[in-house]
């Protein structure tokens, strides 16, 4: 059976989509039936990438009930299947579709995350796919906690800084536990000092894990090159043999035991 993993953070910036979109294409490398879907409603940004594929209807529609989900799926595995298959579903970029799905009332969104928790039977049950992943719009939004409710295992990426710390560690504790969600941490662009040497490594670890009573599931370093090719290219595709790229392989088999 596929699995559904909702990619969240608590604040923009710690590199939320980039990670989502390697982790998508390493399982796509592995031969996995993939599906991206962009969530991130309020500032979408997977069309940039994917800007040569046009999709007959938004996410947003779908959300909307305006089309079913086939509608949307755009098949990228021309250009990014590497042996399996990428398949993404994109939100709506216009600054009109950005305001119209902020001012959504609750009675939207409960309708919204039936048709999110249907997306197991169409896409995962049916469609025969190994993984959709979700990458949501970061902090409490309900865009992000009808993908939460609707995930079978959440990844919160968290950068070192102070206020994202204090953020992650607030809402996993006030919303996942509430959901008794299946959920991991992912510190990501850790500065190079902290992972110079097994000692520092170890000590680093011991910090984290006091802050997060949740597993860490990986510590990604930062990488200049990374920054540079985010929501240009697909780094793991373009340098698969970069450390980075062996880091996001690691987690894809963590979060696949998970």
């Amino acid at each position: 059976m596929g699995k559904i993993i909702a990619v969240h953070s608590y604040k923009g910036g710690t590199g939320k989509t980039a990670l989502s979109v390697n982790l998508a294409a390493i399982y796509a490398r592995r031969g996995k039936k993939v599906c991206l879907m962009d969530l991130d409603f309020r500032a979408p940004s997977l069309h940039v990438l994917f800007k040569d594929y046009k999709a007959e209807y938004w996410l947003n529609d779908y959300l909307n009930g305006v089309c079913e989900i086939d509608k949307v799926l755009i098949d990228a595995s021309r250009d990014h299947g590497n042996g399996g298959k990428l398949i993404v579903a994109l939100a709506n970029p216009s600054t009109e579709a950005i305001r119209d799905m902020t001012a959504k009332d609750r009675k939207w969104e409960m309708k919204a995350l039936g048709r999110l928790l249907s997306l197991r039977s169409s896409i995962l049950n049916d469609d025969d796919f190994d993984y959709l992943l979700f990458d949501t719009s970061p902090g409490l939004q309900y865009s992000s906690i009808n993908a939460i409710v609707s995930a079978d295992v959440a990844l919160v990426v968290t950068s070192l800084d102070a206020s994202d710390i204090n953020g992650s560690q607030r809402m996993t504790s006030e919303l996942y536990e509430l959901f008794e969600k299946k959920t991991g941490i992912l510190v990501n662009k850790v500065v190079a000092d902290y992972l110079s040497s097994k000692e520092e490594q170890k000590k680093f670890n011991k910090y984290i894990k006091s802050i997060h009573t949740l597993p860490i599931l990986a510590t990604i370093p930062c990488y200049c090159e990374v920054l540079r090719a985010a929501g240009d290219s697909i780094f793991s595709e373009e340098k698969p043999d970069h450390p980075f790229t062996k880091n996001i392989d690691k987690l894809a088999t963590t979060v696949e035991k998970f």
